[in-house]
């Protein structure tokens, strides 16, 4: 049976993304080096092993970009699930991971979930994430990602009794995002995170 759909359901649907991974940028790259030494009496080893140490600092700048970026989209969405779950606002740190367009509009479309009376519990989860583009060398280096986004275990809610929303049911559930993400002095943000209408 079809459901009436809920006046805030298009907003909602358009910004409902995911991530489900834990995430630590620091180790979005992890660089081993060993290196080893004996005191002994005999002259200092200048073979290729006693210097390879300077040619592990080679690591491929776009290739870390990517991961980084990766790792940071993820993080946002982490914390798009603390932000649509609490009406307050007082347990996310968005701006943390987001900013520009994708961080007002985030803010905003919560907002209006608010003021309905609902919000979003449970999980989301981003899947097969694509780097499409990525530049390293401009001003603002920057990093193209294609995403595919799972919100079948994000669930609208009323805020006061947990009664699940009225909303479409031929709404998307799984759906492809085009995402910008650009490193920023503090680390890198989301900019745009666009809903493309498309299944995935």
């Amino acid at each position: 049976m079809n459901r009436r759909a809920h006046k805030f359901a298009p907003s909602v649907v358009r910004f409902r993304n995911c991530a489900a991974v834990s995430l630590a940028l620091s180790a979005a790259f992890l660089l081993t080096s060993c290196s080893s030494s004996d005191d002994t009496n005999e002259k200092p080893d200048t073979s290729p092993a006693a210097v390879s140490p300077t040619a592990t600092a080679s690591a491929d700048p776009k290739e870390t970009a990517k991961k980084e970026a990766i790792a940071a989209y993820e993080a946002y969405w982490k914390e798009m699930e603390k932000l649509y779950s609490d009406p307050a606002g007082k347990s996310a740190h968005l701006d943390r991971y987001a900013a520009s367009a994708a961080l007002e509009n985030a803010e905003a479309d919560a907002g209006r979930a608010y003021k309905g009376g609902n919000i979003l519990i449970g999980d989301v989860t981003v899947a097969d994430s694509t780097v499409t583009k990525a530049d390293v060398t401009g001003k603002i280096p920057n990093v193209t990602l294609s995403n595919c986004l799972d919100i079948s275990k994000w669930e609208t809610v009323d805020a006061k009794t947990k009664k699940p929303a009225d909303l479409p049911d031929n709404r998307l559930l799984k759906y492809l995002l085009v995402s910008t993400v650009e490193k920023y002095p503090e680390g890198w943000r989301v900019t745009r995170d666009e809903p493309q209408g498309k299944a995935c």
